[in-house]
């Protein structure tokens, strides 16, 4: 069992950084895998990033490559999600996820249903 919190939410303005935390805390593994979505009203929640905790291994979605880094602490405890060049369409609601133990692979790693631990969720808005 594991429970994970997200942070660093907030109101910035298109062009802005961000950098989300996931605070993991229970009968957390150092290994498996953890991953990064969101969901803007009125849309499905789509995969932004994950990760392998035990590996180098990193999954980007195509929209956010190249402007969105996942990373992990020492010890693998905090799982951080940065964003740079924001754009209004990053607006939405930014929930980590994670499976424990288990190395996810794509397809597998971008869909919610892999993973069983959630976060509340923290909310990222982007003006123009």
């Amino acid at each position: 069992q594991v429970q994970l919190v997200e942070s660093g939410g907030g109101l910035v303005q298109a062009g802005d950084s961000l950098r989300l935390s996931c605070a993991a805390s229970g009968r957390t593994f150092s290994s498996g895998t953890v991953g990064w979505f969101r969901q803007a009203p009125g849309k499905e929640r789509e995969f932004v990033a994950a990760l392998r905790r035990s590996g180098t291994s990193t999954y980007y979605a195509e929209q956010v490559k190249g402007r969105f880094t996942i990373s992990t602490d020492n010890a693998k405890t905090t799982v951080y999600l940065q964003m740079n060049g924001l754009k209004p369409e990053d607006t939405a609601v930014y929930y980590c996820a994670a499976l424990l133990g288990v190395d996810l692979a794509y397809p597998t790693v971008s869909r919610a249903s892999a993973y069983p631990y959630w976060g509340q969720g923290t909310r990222v808005t982007v003006s123009s």
